[in-house]
């Protein structure tokens, strides 16, 4: 089988290649960097183009029992680790790897990449058992930043006198024809001219292999489980994941022989309630009644400074990237982001051990002798949401290792934040530069915890209501 291969340098805004957005800030702000490699396959020149760059978000500093040496532990003469299999877990991410890739002769799927890249089957059967391996019948439009070899391979395999040879397409816009799908099974034919992309280092959880699953499960239901997901897990996976997810192994758990399906998100680092679907059918159920603002969350957030009383309004920059930017100013396009503070009482700050217990990131708050638990009703469901405005209300949540420490440097330089109360910029240069500035006070994502938790989610006027147990800062086991 020979091969081609699309080399592509990812940057910002650029996604037509389907790459996770918090991908592209990784390889972005920590100076990936590229390298050619030249081998040969059945006598034909593989071009492989692979992206590097020093991972910024280790998963866990949980040690986990499992031997993450048979992974990766030697390093083969193409530069990357010699390559086994996925499991055991280790217990760190790796720098993300991403192959880019054009087929030339029609086979296998698992045979190309193996061939292309220079895997072992064992190991590419795992990717494409994770999800990790995606197609399109059309290679995507390369960025800007394409080198001319790049540029060439792109025209040569969609050419018009190309594409109109190909009875897949027949029938679609280029643009259908360039949407990625997961392959899903190792004996996949791809024809020539399709468009691959693998991601030979996924983003892994560790925490999966350390949670009493079944001690998490609230409640189970004919349509419906309710979970208490752990801190330091995934809801339904990630786009290079979907396999060390809660949805997966609460299923293991229950004995399901159909997978729970996802209704709605909470963040890697954030523990509590989640709802899993039984069915495709109670799943746009679920989803119907989020919309029609049936869903009613509350969460518990131990902060690092009292946070008033009452409902606090933000609005939230449209940018689908980490971190998330809100103002206290109605800006036009700009989401509106509410929560109400229903209580909020001084307790200590935990203890180192709590702290250690659950990989809490210190990021340099000044006064640690007490902390603030609020209840908080989330009147509005966006990403990061409760996390960025009790931010900007100068109220980080405890562990919070990419909203902290933008509150503690506006603390520290009133005015940093240009879209907070003491904002100084005069003019558009003024504020791009600001916003820019603003932007590098953030840190990484939290590794496992942070002190916030889905605590109670009901539905239907009540008839629906579930709790999660005590957060991890009331002293208590994972």
């Amino acid at each position: 089988m020979g091969s081609a291969s699309l080399a592509s340098i990812f940057g910002n805004g650029y996604r037509s290649l389907g790459a996770p957005m918090s991908l592209l800030r990784t390889l972005a702000s920590t100076g990936a960097s590229s390298l050619y490699k030249l081998n040969k396959n059945n006598s034909k020149t593989v071009l492989s183009w692979s992206c590097l760059g020093s991972s910024r978000r280790e998963l866990s500093c949980l040690s986990t029992k499992m031997d993450a040496a048979q992974t990766a532990s030697a390093t083969s003469v193409n530069g990357y680790p010699e390559y086994h299999r996925l499991l055991p877990c280790p217990s760190h991410n790796g720098p993300p790897r991403v192959e880019h890739l054009v087929v030339s002769e029609g086979g296998p799927v698992l045979e190309y990449i193996c061939k292309a890249l220079d895997l072992p089957p064992m190991f590419v059967a795992d990717l494409i058992h994770f999800g990790a391996v995606y197609y399109a019948l059309v290679c995507p439009q390369p960025p800007p930043s394409a080198t001319p070899e790049q540029i060439r391979i792109f025209k040569e395999v969609t050419a018009p006198s190309v594409l109109s040879k190909r009875t897949s397409i027949r029938g679609k816009t280029v643009r259908e024809a360039q949407k990625t799908f997961r392959i899903t099974h190792v004996d996949q034919f791809v024809e020539a001219g399709t468009y691959l992309r693998v991601h030979v280092h996924p983003k892994r959880f560790p925490r999966c292999y350390e949670i009493d699953w079944k001690s998490r499960i609230i409640a189970v239901t004919d349509s419906y489980v309710v979970l208490d997901k752990p801190a330091g897990t995934s809801v339904g996976g990630t786009t290079d994941n979907i396999e060390e997810s809660c949805a997966t192994f609460a299923s293991r758990a229950l004995g399901f022989s159909t997978p729970l399906k996802t209704t709605h998100q909470i963040d890697n680092c954030t523990e509590g309630c989640v709802v899993l679907a039984r069915t495709k059918e109670y799943c746009s159920v679920f989803h119907g009644k989020i919309r029609e603002k049936k869903v009613k969350k509350l969460y518990l957030a131990l902060t690092a400074a009292p946070l008033p009383i009452g409902v606090i309004t933000h609005y939230m920059r449209p940018i689908n990237m980490a971190p998330r930017l809100v103002s206290e100013d109605f800006i036009k396009g700009w989401y509106l982001c509410q929560l109400e503070v229903m209580e909020c009482k001084k307790v200590p700050w935990p203890d180192y051990v709590i702290q250690e217990n659950y990989c809490i990131e210190d990021s340099g708050w000044p006064l640690k002798d007490h902390a603030y638990e609020c209840k908080i009703n989330l009147l509005t469901g966006r990403t990061h949401q409760v996390r960025a405005q009790l931010a900007a209300c100068g109220a980080p949540i405890l562990g919070d290792s990419m909203y902290m420490p933008p509150t503690i440097a506006e603390i520290a330089n009133p005015g940093l934040n240009p879209f907070g109360k003491y904002k100084k910029h005069t003019s558009e240069n003024d504020k791009e530069i600001a916003i820019t500035e603003w932007i590098s006070q953030f840190g990484k994502e939290p590794s496992v915890a942070i002190g916030l938790q889905a605590c109670q989610i009901s539905w239907d006027d009540g008839e629906h209501f579930y709790k999660a147990r005590s957060p991890w800062w009331r002293s208590r086991k994972a």
